[in-house]
Parts: C-alpha cells; sequence; structure tokens
C-alpha cells in the first residue's frame, strides 16, 4: 500500500505543513487542532511529542512542550488520542519529536502503535541517520513508515546525497543554524544553500523549515522546495487563540495568501 506521504508529494506542489504540540493547549486538544487544520486546508501536519529536554526547538515550543507535559501528555496518551483518526484524518500525518521518549516506550511497541493509528511518518532529529539505518530502519519499514531525515547548510553535499540515497517520503531542510523559531540568517545565505540542495538533484522531495513564518517566507520556500513547514509561529497563533477552527483557518489562510 502507497504511504500517504508517498502519494501527495506525487501528485501536488507547494506543500503546506503545520507543527503544532500534541496536548497543547489542553490535553485533549491534540484532535481539534489536527481536525482544525485538516479543514483549513492544510497539506499534512507534524505532530510534535512533548519532551522536557528538547535540544533543537526554540522558546516557544519548550514551553509549549513543557505545559503539554505538565498536562499529563505522553507517547502513550498520543496514541491513544489518534488511534481512531482515521478515515477521518485523511492527509498524511508525521510525528515529531527526539529518541529519548520513544526508547522509553519500546522502538517496536512505538512503531506499531504508529501503524494502528494510521502514522505515516517520522521525524526524531537526535537520531543519526546511520543508527537509523543500521538499528531502526527494518523496524520502521515494517510498520510502513516513512523516516524523515534532516539536512542544514553545514552538511556536506557528499552526505545529502549519502542521505537522500536511503531516504524515502521527503528530506526536511533546516533553513538556518540553530533552533526552532530561528530567523537569524540572512536571506542570501538561505537562498544560497537552497539553490545547492536543489543543484545536487536529489531523488527525494525536500520541505523548508525552521523560520517560516508567514506568507512571503512560505512562497520563497515554495521556489525552491516542494513546500514549507510552520511550527513556532502557529504555536505562538495557539498560544494566544486556543483552538477556534475560526481562528486556524485564518492563520493558514493568511499563510496561503
Amino acid at each position: 500500500m502507497q504511504n500517504r506521504i508517498d502519494k501527495l508529494f506525487a501528485e501536488k506542489e507547494d506543500l503546506l505543513s503545520i507543527y503544532f504540540t500534541a496536548g497543547y493547549p489542553e490535553i485533549d486538544d491534540t484532535r481539534k487542532v489536527l481536525s482544525a487544520l485538516q479543514n483549513a486546508g492544510v497539506d499534512f501536519v507534524e505532530i510534535g511529542m512533548p519532551f522536557s529536554d528538547p535540544l533543537a526547538d526554540g522558546p516557544v515550543i519548550q514551553q509549549s512542550s513543557l505545559r503539554a507535559l505538565s498536562n499529563g501528555i505522553s507517547v502513550g496518551r498520543l496514541l491513544d488520542q489518534l488511534r481512531d483518526m482515521r478515515p477521518e484524518i485523511t492527509m498524511p500525518v508525521v510525528l515529531m519529536g527526539y529518541i529519548n521518549p520513544v526508547m522509553h516506550f519500546g522502538v517496536e511497541a512505538f512503531a506499531r502503535r504508529c501503524a494502528e493509528a494510521g502514522v505515516d511518518g517520522i521525524i526524531l532529529p537526535d537520531l543519526p541517520f546511520d543508527l537509523y539505518l543500521s538499528d531502526y530502519k527494518d523496524i520502521f519499514d515494517r510498520a510502513g513508515l516513512r523516516f524523515i531525515p534532516l539536512i542544514a547548510p553545514q552538511t556536506p553535499d557528499e552526505r545529502m546525497r549519502h542521505i537522500d540515497s536511503h531516504a524515502e517520503g521527503f528530506i526536511y531542510m533546516v533553513a538556518s543554524a540553530g533552533i526552532t523559531g530561528n530567523i537569524r540568517t540572512s536571506q542570501d545565505y538561505r537562498t544560497a544553500y537552497f539553490e545547492r540542495v536543489r543543484a545536487l538533484g536529489l531523488r527525494n522531495r525536500t520541505m523548508i523549515g525552521f523560520g517560516i513564518k508567514d506568507h512571503d517566507s512560505f512562497a520563497h520556500a515554495c521556489r525552491h522546495a516542494s513546500g514549507a513547514i510552520i511550527g513556532t509561529a502557529f504555536v505562538q497563533h495557539l498560544a494566544k487563540h486556543g483552538t477556534d477552527e475560526a481562528a486556524i483557518a485564518g492563520f493558514v489562510k493568511a499563510i496561503r495568501g
């Protein structure tokens, strides 16, 4: 059976993915936000699995994770929330987090529960790609999960080609060095990086994340990749407006322009 991620990338360009934190603002808001984003026309979502030591996350997402953890969210609780999401949720769903909670839950049990819920992919920024290939790829493959690797401006071309030769689904292009929400690097620097990646002619499609926050940054990313991922700006929106469906639809409409 074709993975929903594969099908989406084969059919569409200028993809918009939204990241949000599971169990935030309240513990039972995960499905509300998921449904509202689908109804607003988002192409796929990344649901953050909160962790107490999120090294790659900026202060906004860190605070949302701490709030979600204090609400009582956990990997198991999140998978319970997603258990019956299909067929209501038809878009691809990717989980994003850190390897420690997944290992604590049990990697094989985690993969099995993801498959049962209909999760399509997993992003674990602190899992080295070569360790994924040697220790975890078979487990995720059996569950039909696409493991989404990250590349950054500092990644050498040879390394990018190596990752691309073994990756499936798509490649997550970190737009700038540092943590989520970081937009300190110049537009010219980011553009040069985007053009360098495109010139490699990678087999996998790419999505750009980190620092994408509005229509202009989304449109710029779409000129260089298959689409973009927005996280910090949307989590800020949830903090201010909550899970109101009309407000979420307005946020997505503003990004699409």
